[in-house]
Parts: C-alpha cells; structure tokens; sequence
C-alpha cells in the first residue's frame, strides 16, 4: 500500500517502523529536522522535512495516490487540517490522532464528518481500553475487542461444576447476540452445532456485546452469577488514568485514582462523579499501606514513567494486591513484561504506542482478508466485501456460509455488532469470522472473490 504518515513522534516512529517491515511504500513528514533525522537513520523509507499541514508538501508527497494517510502528531489542530486537506486531495483513507476530549466532544460534534475523514483515535483511550479488558476478564485466556469495540471475543474454560457442562447448545439461554464460536477439546477444534454440548476442560471461544459476555461468562466457571464488584486502584490521574476511570465507571467497579497534583485532583473530581479521587503519591510505601492496597483486586499504574508503573506494581503485588497491570510506553518492554511478569505478580502490561498500532491494522488491506487472530484450530479473520461479492445486499440467513466458519461480528459505516440472522449485507461492510483453514478459501470467495 501507498502509506504517508504526517508525525515521527513516539506513535508516528512505531507505526511507521512497523509498516516499513512489512514492505509497504511509506512516505513520513516532519517538521522538526532533528526528529526526522533520526527516523530516517533507522528506516528504510522516504522521510520529508516539512510542514504536514501544506498542500504543496502533501501534493509532492504523492498525496493523491495514496490509499492510507495518517496524522499522528501530538497537536489537534495540525492532524485534523492535514488529514482533512489530504481527503480533499485525493486520499482514500484519512485517519487522524486526536485528544480524548475531542472524542468526548463528538456527542457536540462529529468532528469526522465534519472534516471529512474517516477515522479519528487516541492511544489514550485505546490503551484505556485494552487495560479494561483485564479488569473485566482477568481469568481469561485470551480477551480481544474487534469492530471497534463493539464485540469481544473471549476464549475461558469450563468448569467441571458449570451448570452448562453436558446441555446442547440449542438449549442454553444465551444472551442476545452472544455465541460460542469454537470449541477446543484434546487437541482438536471444533466449529460447533446447535446440537453440540461443551464438557469440563474445554477451552471455549465466544463472542458477543461486552456487557453481555461479562456477565454470561461465571455460568461458565461456576462463579456464582454476575461478577462481585471489583476494587480498582488507578495510580495516575492523566488522560490515561481518566480514560481508564471513564471506560470502567459503566462497570461494576469500585475506583479510586492516586494523584499528586492538587488542581488535577480537583479536575478529576468535577469530571468523574462515580470516582474516589486521591491527592496521593503510589510511589510512597506508607501512603499505599495507609490506603489498604493490598486489600485492591486490581492496581493500575498509568503515569508517564514506565519506571514508577513498574516498581509501584511491584509494590503493590508485595502487599496482596491480586492483579497488577502497568503502563509502559516502550512496545517492546511491554511485551516482555507481560510474558515473564506472572512471576512478578504482573497480569500483563500494555503499551500505548502498541495498542495504537493493533487498531490501526485493520486498515492495512493488501490481501483480501486480514489475520487478526490465530487461535487453536481457527483463525479469526476480517474481510471487507467487494462490489464482485455475492453477498452484498442479501441478509446473513441467505447466505449459504461454508462449514467449519461462524460469522462473529459485522461492521458498518454506522456501527459494529454480531450478526443476526436478519441482517442484511452491504458493500464496504467489513466481516468478521473464525475459519478452521479449510474453511478460509470458501469464505473468501463469498466475501472478497
């Protein structure tokens, strides 16, 4: 793909060295020589000195045949006008970084629509958000978000008191829109039938609306009914800290944020009605034992230092804390905290930049599908349909789908959520589904010939 990236801070330098990997044709502007100098010491890519925002630069960019455009500096204003005048000079996709409180602000104003680009983010809310699905699933064995967030596909293991252990699927009572996708039992991998039951130690695959599958998943444990209300300490009051509060305060969560800054506090606490709001430093011994954190199902430290995230986590752990998730901005010191930090006490750490660059993926469409996910047994793929496709316009029941391949999710222009029967297919529309290999070629043909 023809990829121009506006930006080569901390975000802009990962998903450019990413993509860059991947043999794409990638052009990075920006305009502090300095920052460029050193991105074009490491990457094999055209790197320009200029600013982002100039239809000039944009036009010798080769703005016009590029199918992605992306602005990931830090400024608002210089990633909406960019990615704005790119649209209008003839990229196919535009998408732009921008503060939380633009998102929030899209209840006011679609800034999207209104400046005409598709997709707008931010690593603070999506590190927010991965950091989230640990507290609502800490037990599982996999937990992933598609559709942009509206589905998640969670694989956990049943238990051998499940009340659901033995009884045909046909027979349980799933909440709407709420599936099992696959079954892993001796090594093998099933697709399952409406007349297939699940039994003590099978791994299972299921998809559904969050809220659903966080409360059908206990039946599954024999946990005893809908989760207890789990006690979460957030150390760091940033736009991180008070993303991960918003994006937890819909869950049954009780929450309190550590914070040193005395006027931040006071923003937090006009903010975030639910909240208990802390002028606390995590990194002082004493202040985390009179706090009780040790009494905490969960310790999140979420500052702008790995360092302190890290020991503060540490720390926590030391007291009795029982899951601790830290920040950490370095990709790859996160992923080596999260394979050898269980023997710390560590459930697993996330990195905004690597979050950042797990969303933006799925716009990078060089075949005629996307891996997102390689399970045991299956794959969990995402297609978009194509104006050759057969599908395109028909409802989910009418299509004759191959076996060994379940629809998961169905995403629009409008909104993401897992398929129902009646729904009906459009162009552009992208799917989502688990395939065992045989099955791939099939669906592919269906979706994307």
């Amino acid at each position: 793909m023809n990829i121009i990236i506006v930006g080569a801070g901390e975000i802009g330098t990962h998903i450019a060295l990413s993509l860059a990997a991947e043999n794409h044709r990638i052009v990075v502007i920006e305009a502090d020589e300095v920052v460029a100098g050193i991105l074009n010491s490491r990457i094999d890519a055209r790197v320009v000195v200029a600013d982002g925002t100039s239809i000039t630069t944009l036009i010798e960019a080769g703005v016009g045949d590029c199918d992605l455009f992306f602005t990931l500096t830090s400024d608002n204003n210089i990633n909406l006008v960019s990615a704005s005048v790119a649209k209008r000079l003839g990229a196919k996709k535009t998408i732009s970084r921008v503060h939380p409180g633009i998102q929030r602000e899209s209840l006011f104003l679609d800034y999207a629509e209104h400046f005409g680009i598709d997709y707008l983010f931010s690593p603070e809310r999506l590190a927010a958000v991965e950091l989230a699905k640990y507290v609502r699933n800490p037990r599982a064995f996999m937990v992933e978000e598609i559709a942009r967030g509206h589905v998640e596909i969670q694989q956990v293991e049943i238990h051998e008191e499940s009340p659901l252990c033995g009884v045909p699927l046909r027979e349980i009572e799933f909440p709407a829109r709420v599936r099992v996708g696959a079954i892993a039992r001796n090594g093998l991998t099933i697709v399952p039938r409406a007349g297939d039951a699940m039994h003590a130690g099978d791994l299972i695959t299921l998809f559904g609306e969050p809220t659903k599958l966080h409360d059908f998943v206990p039946r599954l444990r024999n946990d005893g009914g809908r989760p207890q209300q789990a006690n979460v300490v957030i150390f760091g009051g940033s736009e991180y800290g008070f993303s991960l509060a918003q994006t937890l305060e819909s869950w049954n969560c009780r929450i309190r944020i550590f914070e040193e800054s005395p006027e931040r506090c006071q923003e937090l606490s006009d903010q975030l009605t639910n909240v208990t709001i802390l002028n606390a430093d995590a990194t002082s011994l004493a202040e985390m034992k009179e706090e009780q954190i040790g009494q905490a199902d969960f310790f999140i430290a979420v500052t702008n230092v790995d360092e302190d995230n890290v020991m503060t986590c540490l720390q926590a752990h030391s007291l009795g804390t029982k899951f601790c998730l830290p920040l950490i901005h370095r990709a790859d010191y996160a992923d080596a905290m999260t394979s050898y930090g269980e023997k710390l006490g560590i459930l697993a750490a996330v990195s905004p930049r690597e979050a950042t660059r797990k969303d933006l993926s799925r716009f990078i469409t060089s075949d005629r599908f996307h891996l997102l996910q390689q399970l045991e047994g299956v794959e969990l793929i995402e297609s978009t349909v194509t104006e050759r496709s057969t599908v395109v316009g028909k409802k989910v029941r009418d299509v004759k789908w191959p076996e060994d391949c379940v629809l998961v999710a169905l995403l629009n222009s409008v909104r993401g959520q897992v398929p129902a029967a009646d729904d009906e297919i459009r162009l552009e529309d992208s799917l989502y589904a688990l395939v065992k290999p045989k099955a791939k070629k099939e669906f592919l043909k269906l979706v994307a010939p």
